[in-house]
């Protein structure tokens, strides 16, 4: 049988999702390994999009194979039992052969948190990027909404990245802030290595009045990395969902909802 599994971590301690030689902390190998023993065999696990070092999950989804037989129940408290506490399953749903949590995904769904304060925070500080100079949510969002549509996104594209092309389609970016908080949201059929990370970094002298919201706008038609702003830092990144056509009826996060249609009606 196959599963599809929906997997929350918390990315501080771990040199990021895919299973490394020299390594074992990987989120992926400490999740092959708990499946493994449910399934009293060897797992090997695909997810929706690989994350950094340093980068968190609210629901990355991967799927698996198996002939072991359990309850789902089973399966999710199981899988639980036997993984380090900054990592769980929160779901899991038997699927069609013919799923694959990265090549059957239609959309994700990542989100940037900023603190904007001028000291960093005590509790959070694996989870947020701190920024000290006031920030200036309305400038970043009128730069970010250069990006929203079909373009050649190589001006946020990390030098090792391994994308056959670097066209992408952005659905939506929302940028608002909760007191001293600004949170980014990103919606796209897929995303580049680094390519969140790289916008955001363009955005934030945007949101600090260096530059103009245009300066997001040139450099996406640049096509050239170093026209860009710097690389954010990972920790302030969650991978927060993603979106499956619904022949293979799997829940959908009710962000997709607004793209819904126009998703589906590419995926026929």
């Amino acid at each position: 049988m196959k599963f599809a599994v929906g997997v929350e971590y918390d990315g501080s301690c771990y040199h990021g999702w895919q299973r490394q030689k020299n390594t074992p902390q990987t989120v992926q190998e400490k999740l092959e390994s708990a499946l493994s023993v449910l399934a009293s065999s060897p797992v090997s696990v695909v997810c929706a999009g690989r994350t950094d070092a340093g980068v968190h999950a609210l629901e990355q989804v991967v799927h698996f194979e198996t002939s072991k037989q359990r309850e789902l129940h089973q399966w999710v408290f199981g899988t639980n039992a036997n993984l380090p506490d900054d990592i769980r399953v929160v779901w899991i749903k038997p699927v069609t052969e013919d799923f694959h949590a990265r090549f059957s995904a239609a959309a994700r769904y990542y989100r940037y948190e900023i603190l904007n304060r001028w000291v960093k925070s005590a509790l959070s500080r694996h989870h947020v990027t701190t920024i000290f100079n006031p920030l200036d949510e309305n400038l970043m969002q009128k730069g970010a909404n250069y990006l929203l549509g079909t373009h050649d996104f190589t001006s946020f594209r990390a030098q090792a990245c391994q994308a056959k092309s670097p066209v992408k389609h952005i659905h939506s970016i929302v940028i608002k802030r909760i007191d001293d908080k600004i949170i980014i949201d990103i919606i796209a059929n897929a995303f580049l290595h680094h390519m969140v990370r790289n916008i955001v970094g363009t955005l934030l002298p945007v949101g600090t009045g260096e530059r103009p919201p245009e300066f997001v706008h040139h450099a996406l038609k640049a096509k050239d990395r170093r026209q860009a702003g710097v690389t954010a830092l990972p920790n302030g990144l969650y991978f927060k969902g993603v979106y499956y056509p619904e022949a293979f009826g799997l829940d959908n996060l009710e962000a997709f909802s607004p793209f819904s249609d126009a998703i589906e009606k590419k995926q026929s």
